[in-house]
């Protein structure tokens, strides 16, 4: 079997073969060229492994970097597609809140049912021709429909404050009876004074009712006074803001004390007889910026909830 020379032997090692190859050829000629062929078809074989050996390692790392640019590929992607789903979770959370807003608009604005309908897609539609949209676009009009409905939150929000505002409004402005299912035995202005007799601004409008019948407040607001009044016995005011302040008199027991929050038509004391009064009945009165007006004006108004 011929003995393969490899580049790890040492170089002394060749030159001997060499010379022991030289000497053999010289003594046979034939056998020496025979010897030769062998070593050079094995030096071949040898040669075209080594060469194919080196080509498949270049191809394996050439599958393994395209493996590597791959993964990179599919991180990068991925992390794409995370960064959507972020931002499509944002907006899905601003489109509920402007749908919620849009609803309390609808109920408080009191339109009509239908008129507008966030439960159910707008119509839309256009003309081709149609273009794959490409991460960066997308992403760019997710930012702009953030926008949009940033500033479509910041503008519903105003319009909300504004009809919340015109609401308690009408909740605070004194509108109705401060007795139920009564009728009033006297009226503003001017009359005949019913002790002394003689002439008599009367402030306000007398109501009947039997002692111990619920006073009823006219609008909400807050208890300003209650207590004894010269004339006017046991005595209820509340503040309802905007200037205007009533005036329940003539109660039997008092309910409600300074300070306390008042709604509309809630009980802030019982009827009765006290003070400067011929029987059980309720005074109301109504000021306006510290004026007294004629409470007639208000007890006709609806409340419009």
């Amino acid at each position: 079997m011929p003995t393969i020379i490899t580049a790890a032997s040492a170089p002394s090692r060749i030159r001997t073969a060499l010379d022991g190859l030289r000497a053999f050829a010289a003594r046979s000629p034939l056998a020496a060229a025979a010897v030769l062929l062998a070593v050079g078809t094995a030096g071949g074989a040898g040669a075209r492994e080594a060469i194919g050996g080196l080509k498949a390692q270049q191809l394996q790392a050439q599958v393994q970097k395209q493996q590597a640019e791959l993964a990179l590929t599919r991180s990068g992607a991925q992390r794409e597609i995370n960064a959507m789903a972020a931002r499509l979770g944002e907006l899905q959370a601003q489109a509920n809140r402007l749908n919620a807003l849009g609803d309390r608009l609808t109920r408080i604005g009191q339109l009509d049912a239908g008129e507008f309908d966030f439960g159910q897609p707008v119509g839309i539609g256009g003309a081709g021709p149609v273009q794959d949209m490409g991460p960066s676009q997308l992403l760019s009009g997710l930012d702009q429909i953030d926008r949009q409905f940033a500033s479509s939150g910041r503008q519903l929000s105003v319009l909300e404050a504004l009809l919340f505002n015109r609401a308690l409004d009408r909740q605070a402005m004194p509108t109705g009876a401060p007795v139920a299912d009564s009728y009033i035995t006297s009226g503003f202005g001017g009359r005949a004074d019913p002790i002394n007799g003689g002439a008599q601004f009367h402030k306000g409008i007398d109501f009947e009712a039997n002692t111990g019948d619920p006073v009823l407040a006219v609008g909400d607001g807050v208890v300003s006074y209650a207590g004894e009044r010269s004339g006017y016995g046991m005595v209820v005011e509340v503040d309802h803001g905007n200037g205007y302040v009533t005036r329940y008199a003539h109660n039997s027991r008092l309910v409600k004390r300074v300070g306390d929050l008042v709604r509309a038509g809630s009980e802030i004391a019982k009827a009765g007889s006290t003070g400067r009064s011929t029987g059980a009945h309720v005074h109301f009165e109504v000021w306006e910026n510290g004026r007294v007006v004629d409470p007639r004006k208000f007890l006709g108004q609806r409340r419009q909830a």
